[in-house]
């Protein structure tokens, strides 16, 4: 069962409303994502190759965007995160009361879009030592939530490759709606690949979507 703590939000005095935010409840938070991140994030990726590698988006051989490092990769987010067209946060979580927190994690909102449009599309992935504890599945809610309830957006996609069950198992435990097959959607693993698109609207989870999961677990 999630711990039932209030959601904490910090944001800047001068701009309440974006960047910087950081989220929180019980055992998982939501930071934004920093330079400092930079051992931990190249740790996972390097450990967690087999378990993530073939999911990750990549950069088909006419593209025009050039290869990042971290730290360039990081402060591009910061620079559009400020703009408000991104919210990238790093995902930590507390095995237990009392622990440090560690880095585990990333769930990124892009795409955000105000306007007669209000969506954004979010994206997750987690470190394979501490998947199937509900980690992503929370912080996924808690983004959305944020988004919702702070950003005045009214729709969150999320596109994944079908193959992709351990990512399907998220937004399935969330209960977003797929809606379709977009073909040769995204350049992931070397290749275009299809996706499959789910979407949630800020009707369906008047509640929040962190209060609808934790109302799921206890039944």
């Amino acid at each position: 069962m999630l711990i039932s703590t209030a959601t904490r939000l910090r944001t800047s005095e001068s701009n309440p409303s974006l960047w910087p935010v950081s989220l929180s409840y019980g055992q998982v938070n939501l930071r934004p994502l920093s330079t400092r991140d930079e051992a931990a994030w190249s740790e996972i990726r390097q450990r967690s190759s087999q378990w993530l590698g073939p999911w990750d988006s990549t950069r088909p051989e006419n593209s025009l965007e050039q290869q990042q490092s971290f730290r360039q990769l990081v402060k591009n987010f910061q620079r559009r995160a400020r703009k408000g067209l991104l919210l990238p946060w790093a995902v930590y979580y507390a095995p237990d009361v009392g622990e440090k927190a560690v880095f585990c994690g990333q769930v990124t909102v892009s795409g955000i879009s105000h306007g007669s449009a209000c969506w954004g599309t979010i994206g997750y992935w987690i470190d394979q030592r501490w998947a199937g504890r509900g980690i992503i599945p929370l912080a996924v809610a808690l983004a959305t939530d944020f988004c919702f309830q702070k950003l005045s957006l009214h729709r969150i996609e999320v596109a994944i490759v079908p193959q992709n069950e351990k990512s399907l198992a998220v937004v399935r435990k969330l209960g977003f709606r797929h809606e379709a097959r977009l073909s040769r959607y995204m350049h992931v693993g070397g290749q275009w690949r299809d996706h499959d698109l789910f979407a949630i609207h800020a009707e369906d989870v008047p509640e929040g979507l962190v209060k609808r999961l934790e109302r799921r677990q206890q039944e």
